[in-house]
């Protein structure tokens, strides 16, 4: 079920962008997010030339993630279609019954589902293909999260994550 969701999302994504065909920045675009933590659903969009907003639906063992990211864009190594971009952010979720993993590897095992909360940062390279409606990147986020278990009893973990991205631009 989760790969049959996912393939349509892709193909639906690639027919939509399919049309706008060229090695120019892009408005907005919408894609697929792998690695770290969550895995998810990525959109992007940018106020100017050199700052964006994004927003990502994140799907982890036993819970889902909300994240908000603030970015600034400029190129990067005199390369038009490359852009290092960095930012901040944070994010609200929900870690379920199950294993937590951390980041120091001091898995926990939590009972009932938990409100999760924290704050992001990000720095990484995006790369639009010329001549196709598509952009790649890799980006590093670290983060600081706040995992409810108990009524005013939280614990807090340092948070390190590498990503990939895929999306495609409108």
């Amino acid at each position: 079920m989760k790969t049959s969701t996912y393939k349509l999302l892709i193909t639906a994504i690639l027919f939509l962008g399919a049309s706008r065909l060229q090695a120019q920045d892009y408005k907005w675009a919408a894609g697929l997010k792998f690695g770290g933590y969550e895995n998810g659903i990525s959109g992007k969009y940018f106020i100017d030339n050199a700052t964006a907003l994004q927003g990502l639906i994140g799907f982890r063992d036993h819970g889902v993630v909300f994240t908000g990211l603030y970015e600034n864009n400029h190129t990067a190594f005199e390369v038009p279609e490359l852009k290092f971009y960095y930012g901040f952010g944070a994010h609200i979720g929900s870690a379920g019954q199950g294993i937590y993993r951390t980041f120091n590897g001091s898995d926990r095992f939590y009972e009932r589902p938990q409100l999760l909360l924290g704050l992001d940062g990000v720095v990484g390279l995006e790369y639009q293909i010329p001549e196709t409606p598509i952009a790649v990147s890799v980006d590093l986020n670290p983060g600081l999260r706040w995992l409810k278990v108990r009524f005013l009893t939280w614990h807090r973990d340092w948070v390190l994550s590498i990503h990939l991205s895929n999306r495609t631009t409108f």
